[in-house]
């Protein structure tokens, strides 16, 4: 059973840690359409939209790991057919664009770009005003002795304009945004999974197990 920190951890790995890997597959994908696009007349457009949907696959397997781990449960990788063994090189040069799961990468590496910097954003801002704001009585006197600082909201809502009222306000804030982070950072990782499981995962094959056969050992000689 997950726990909480092990919850968290993995919901801010993958807000966190997979936003660099969401800039790069959008910045590539983005820039190999566009010239494979743009020189398919020159017949030099298909072999770079395969390359670029090679790379987008790549990318999306990736992902998929990722999303297992925020949805805890395993997700199902979609067929990838191959070029059949009679085909030429043009149809083989064709084949990672040739069916629509080759699309759909390339689709999820353009549309989730948005939600991983939103996801990136948010997260990084709960974080660093849950752990601003609870460690503020360690260095909140010294922002409070800046002449015209220690007032502030907490004056403005009638909480009082000393140090004390400032520290324990910004204090109190941090633990606000502390209790709310789990929730927040589970729904940025949920968002950019839904996604993810929407376009790039298929169903979960269960591993089939081999039946068991008392003659198995008697039959393997022979079988050599």
């Amino acid at each position: 059973m997950t726990t909480l920190r092990q919850r968290i951890a993995t919901d801010t790995r993958y807000a966190l840690g997979g936003f660099p890997a969401a800039t790069v597959s959008f910045a590539l994908v983005v820039t190999g359409v566009a010239a494979g696009l743009g020189s398919l007349v020159a017949f030099v457009g298909l072999p770079i939209l395969a390359a670029t949907a090679g790379a987008a696959r790549r990318f999306a397997d990736a992902e998929r790991e990722m999303v297992a781990e925020v949805l805890d449960r395993p997700v199902g990788r979609p067929d990838y057919p191959a070029a059949p063994p009679s085909a030429g090189l043009l149809r083989r040069l064709a084949n990672p664009v040739a069916h629509t799961q080759g699309w759909l990468d390339l689709l999820h590496a353009v549309i989730a770009f948005p939600f991983a910097v939103l996801s990136f954003a948010v997260t990084l801002t709960w974080w660093v005003a849950a752990v601003a704001g609870l460690s503020f009585p360690l260095y909140g006197w010294i922002i409070a002795a800046i002449p015209g600082v220690d007032g502030g909201i907490p004056q403005l809502l009638g909480l009082g304009d000393g140090t004390a009222a400032f520290i324990i306000f910004n204090t109190a804030v941090g633990a606000l945004f502390a209790v709310t982070l789990p929730p927040i950072v589970h729904g940025m990782a949920l968002v950019r999974a839904t996604l993810a499981q929407a376009l790039l995962t298929g169903p979960a094959r269960p591993a089939v197990a081999e039946s068991y056969s008392p003659y198995a050992d008697l039959l393997a000689p022979r079988r050599a």
